[in-house]
């Protein structure tokens, strides 16, 4: 059955209710696995072996976490350096070359508003601009790069917009099964 990949990168999962909502409602989902990274790996030792299998077995594959000081936060960076650093740099035909045209999506929660996320804004620039090293990194592994998914004002959401929020988030999801069975990009 092909599946999606949520590798969720949250430091503080436990204490996360937006990335919890997300989580919660992808994980209904039969064609779908979540790997909590940071329970994985809390000293940030990562086995690249698994990782590349994982990757490798995946149909889709999505980063999930929050921006932290405008960027991922540093489990997801040390993952990148470690794993993809050896699937594209050191064992490209064996183990980089077998993701090309997989779909990547990225699902990130922000805790400011959307406003803010503008030129006038609190933080300059809008939140897909600083996700870019993200897509520069897609473009540079063959990954096709989707629309990110983006939850803004994270830490004041209630109850019932992060339902709504879990629903899109399915909703999007399935667009991106769908999109990668017809060989669309999503």
């Amino acid at each position: 059955m092909p599946k999606t990949l949520i590798l969720l990168f949250h430091p503080h999962f436990a204490r996360s209710r937006a990335n919890k909502a997300l989580c919660e409602a992808a994980g209904a989902l039969s064609d779908v696995e979540i790997v909590d990274m940071q329970a994985l790996y809390p000293d940030g030792r990562i086995d690249t072996d698994a990782e590349v299998r994982r990757l490798i077995a995946a149909d889709r594959i999505v980063f999930q976490f929050p921006v932290q000081w405008y960027a991922t936060p540093p489990l997801l960076k040390a993952w990148q350096d470690a794993v993809l650093t050896r699937m594209f740099y050191i064992a490209y035909e064996a183990e980089g070359a077998k993701l090309a045209g997989k779909p990547l999506l990225v699902a990130a929660t922000a805790g400011n508003v959307p406003d803010a996320y503008a030129p006038d804004g609190a933080n300059l620039f809008p939140l897909r601009d600083l996700l870019k090293p993200l897509r520069a990194t897609a473009h540079r592994c063959g990954l096709a790069w989707a629309e990110p998914f983006l939850i803004y004002d994270a830490h004041k959401a209630d109850d019932e917009a992060l339902q709504a929020a879990g629903e899109h988030y399915v909703a999007r999801l399935g667009r991106l099964a769908a999109a990668a069975q017809r060989g669309e990009a999503a």
